[in-house]
């Protein structure tokens, strides 16, 4: 899958989990929250990784990594709030309870944002390119 692609897939998972948070909270909108959170997570991680590749840095291989880039290049701002949403991202992966459930879908509105803003950033980056071309 190349930049572009990565890019649109995350501008589509970006969408999709701003649509679920305004849906009414159930135990099944929640699981659903947070399915699409995973989702934005790993592709935002990739979408990062594929930037990189394209301004002709292929320096990060890991989810950590290139978010740690990606502060460097100025396309996440707040480098603790993705810390602690890497952390919780991890914490989905590996254990499930209703208490972690609850704590990280009410974070979700926050991962959004960031979310958001790194999409915005990669868009302007990927437009950039185009231009130099």
């Amino acid at each position: 899958m190349n930049h572009q692609s990565k890019l649109a897939s995350f501008i589509k998972s970006v969408k999709n989990l701003k649509s679920i948070l305004t849906e009414t909270e159930t135990q099944i909108v929640r699981d659903a929250a947070i399915k699409r959170y995973e989702l934005c997570y790993e592709l935002a991680w990739k979408s990062v990784q594929e930037a990189l590749r394209a301004e002709g840095l292929e320096i990060c291989k890991s989810p950590k990594s290139c978010f740690k880039e990606a502060f460097k290049q100025s396309w996440i701002a707040d480098e603790e709030a993705w810390a602690e949403m890497i952390q919780n991202r991890n914490l989905t992966t590996h254990t499930y309870d209703e208490d972690l459930a609850e704590e990280i879908y009410d974070s979700l509105g926050k991962y959004l944002s960031l979310f958001e803003y790194l999409l915005a950033q990669l868009q302007a980056q990927s437009q950039t390119l185009v231009q130099r071309i």
